[in-house]
């Protein structure tokens, strides 16, 4: 056998992405936390995400979440999940505005937008990079942290389990130098399936690498056939990563036409939807692609909300204030995943799963536009206070704040 050097950590986490981050963050300080990443701190899909975060803005707005990410999901979501998803929101947007996220305001009051199968404004966000901005905070955070060590260009090869539990992982640095590292607590945030797909928003590197582990030691996976397409991203021949055009266009008013300029949907229903018309429309006229129109939006909204969308498409020769730009589905998100509890356990005692990776049942086969950094962060937080012996409270539903004025 090959020489492993030996590293020791009370909890180590696979992904430096937003859930693994948070998880980190939510550990008590006292621990030893080694965090590993295949890539380097920046190249996860946590600073991928645009469109914003959700969350349940007043006492009112819990029954229209509620059926909003049930109906999106077809109604296979995990009720509990949702529930406590929902209820952590005010909690987890607190918890980051204290790290310094920033999120738009005007007049010191939150603004909000809308995305596809929301029947109301209550997604927060930052221009249009809004997974950069929280990924970035929790990233400066963790750096600034004693005990949190991140290791990158380093992959996570197996597991090491005997007699039903598990004590830590093994990995390789990206010079060949094997580790193994032990540790009473395993945290696995590797991120979706993308880089499974030829035409995927995702980074490449991102494939499934803890769910075939979890296969290989009888850990539970659930709804692996649970895909997303996402309905809108930038048609190119080129290889590599589909640019995402953010739901939240559409949630602002741009509409989708077909080859004769006429549009074929309503943009606001959930993502399996609009997909499924797009494809449907583009069989019909014999087309690669349908055009997106971002011209309805006032052109002071688009510099202001999406300017990374707008300088991205400037670049690919596409000025999106003056022109409509070519859009196709592609593979998005992983609702499957190794199946956990509402405190993120796995099937194996010791063994957490957080964000993409996992499946708790939140998004059912079909997840909510902007949901994801949510769940992502409510069960990551969830997952710390559980191996630190803490309760997750939740707050009663007449007890929920108003959320309009930054903390």
């Amino acid at each position: 056998m090959e020489t492993e050097k030996v590293l020791y950590a009370d909890t180590v986490i696979a992904g430096t992405g937003v859930s693994g981050l948070y998880a980190a963050l939510n550990l008590p300080h006292t621990q030893k936390i080694l965090m590993i990443t295949k890539k380097d701190l920046e190249s996860s899909d946590s600073f991928l995400a645009q469109g914003g975060i959700c969350v349940q803005r007043d006492e009112s707005d819990y029954d229209s979440f509620f059926e909003d990410t049930m109906r999106a999901g077809h109604y296979e979501n995990r009720k509990e999940s949702v529930d406590i998803m929902i209820r952590s929101s005010r909690q987890i947007i607190d918890s980051l505005i204290r790290y310094g996220v920033e999120f738009e305001t005007a007049n010191g009051q939150l603004q909000y937008t809308r995305e596809g199968a929301h029947r109301r404004n209550r997604i927060l966000f930052h221009e249009d990079v809004t997974g950069r901005e929280i990924t970035s905070k929790l990233l400066m955070e963790a750096e600034n942290r004693d005990n949190i060590e991140m290791m990158e260009y380093t992959t996570m090869t197996d597991l090491i389990c005997e007699n039903g539990s598990c004590s830590g992982i093994r990995a390789r640095t990206a010079d060949g130098e094997n580790l193994k590292i032990l540790a009473k607590y395993v945290i696995l945030a590797t991120g979706g399936i993308g880089g499974n797909y030829t035409h995927s928003t995702n980074f490449p590197h991102l494939t499934g690498d803890a769910l075939k582990l979890a296969e290989r030691y009888g850990i539970e996976l659930e709804h692996l056939d649970y895909v997303q397409i996402h309905p809108t991203t930038l048609f190119s021949r080129k290889k590599g990563r589909r640019f995402l055009i953010s739901e939240s266009v559409r949630g602002e008013g741009a509409l989708l036409y077909d080859v004769h300029m006429n549009r074929f949907t309503d943009e606001l229903q959930p993502r399996d939807v609009v997909t499924r018309a797009i494809l449907e429309q583009m069989k019909k006229d014999h087309t690669e692609h349908v055009w997106l129109d971002m011209r309805p939006i006032p052109e002071d909204v688009i510099c202001h909300h999406f300017p990374n969308i707008a300088r991205h498409c400037l670049e690919e020769g596409y000025d999106v204030t003056k022109e409509c730009i070519p859009v196709v589905p592609a593979q998005h998100y992983f609702m499957g995943g190794i199946h956990v509890d509402s405190n993120s356990e796995t099937t194996m005692k010791g063994v957490y799963a957080v964000g993409e990776t996992s499946c708790n049942g939140v998004h059912g086969r079909n997840r909510l536009a902007s949901n994801s950094l949510l769940e992502s962060l409510v069960f990551a937080r969830r997952a710390a206070y559980h191996i630190a012996g803490k309760k997750c409270e939740l707050p009663a539903l007449n007890q929920y704040h108003n959320l309009n004025e930054v903390v």
